[in-house]
């Protein structure tokens, strides 16, 4: 048995590798809406590797990999140069939503690394979102938030992910001024039931209001989710209940449908 998940792993770590070299990843988008009315303000970009045996695979079961061989700042890059290449066909104001690494801020190239994949696709500054989670600030501390400080200056929109679910969050408020925070599934799944969930919610999109950050629901998949994130004010969603994430092809018709023509700034 030992012996079989060794080979296994010599396996997927092979592909992943020669995966990484070709290039032969794709991506996949999620909408996010803007509430109440519902209607498209953009994409969040979301890798997938459709692997030569088993199919396509989640990011959840090849970046963990990927982290431990050293290729997430290839993988990172790769991944922001795409989604800046595809959103440069989407009608505007349309943003990308793009997840950064912690591995692509080692060095301190990444403002420069997003300035070439800007130039390279056409796209604005304003319509590019990166993502960041606690765990990016929490492990490369002074040299992610000079960088986060310059992306902010050249008109790139920062969010907080998973906000609520690390023990510093608030601290991280203070030292840098996010464009957004984006409130976990997990508590957007409990919100039907009340109790602590709805409470943590008011309470994010009470501070977003006071601190001038919007505010978004990850993970929004029913129409009581919908109703009570609408009741407590938040800015917007996204989730099952407006769309899974899709390959390019599909992108037009999710446009078409989600309104992007009506959608202001």
């Amino acid at each position: 048995e030992m012996d079989r998940r060794w080979q296994e792993r010599r396996s997927m770590e092979a592909a992943l590798r020669q995966a990484v070299a070709e290039e032969a990843f794709e991506l996949h988008f999620q909408p996010q809406v803007a509430l109440p009315e519902g209607r498209l303000i953009g994409f969040e970009a979301l890798i997938r590797w459709r692997h030569p045996q088993r199919g396509l695979l989640s990011p959840a079961v090849f970046l963990p990999l990927a982290e431990e061989l050293g290729l997430m700042q290839r993988i990172g890059n790769w991944v922001l140069r795409e989604s800046c290449r595809i959103a440069a066909g989407w009608p505007e104001p349309l943003v990308v939503a793009v997840n950064v690494a912690p591995a692509q801020f080692e060095g301190g190239h990444l403002p420069e690394d997003v300035a070439e994949a800007l130039r390279m696709s056409g796209l604005p500054a304003k319509r590019l979102e990166l993502e960041v989670t606690e765990t990016v600030l929490l492990t490369t501390a002074e040299t992610a938030l000079s960088q986060l400080l310059a992306l902010r200056e050249s008109g790139v929109g920062i969010a907080m992910d998973d906000f609520g679910t690390g023990y510093s969050s608030l601290t991280q408020l203070r030292v840098f001024p996010f464009d957004r925070l984006k409130i976990d599934r997990s508590f957007v799944q409990d919100l039907p039931e009340g109790g602590d969930a709805a409470a943590i919610v008011r309470a994010v999109t009470g501070l977003g209001r006071s601190l001038g950050i919007r505010v978004v629901a990850e993970g929004v998949e029913t129409e009581e989710q919908l109703g009570r994130l609408r009741a407590e004010g938040c800015d917007a969603a996204q989730g099952y209940f407006f769309g899974r994430p899709v390959p390019v092809p599909q992108l037009p018709a999710v446009i078409r449908a989600l309104g992007a023509q009506a959608v202001t700034a």
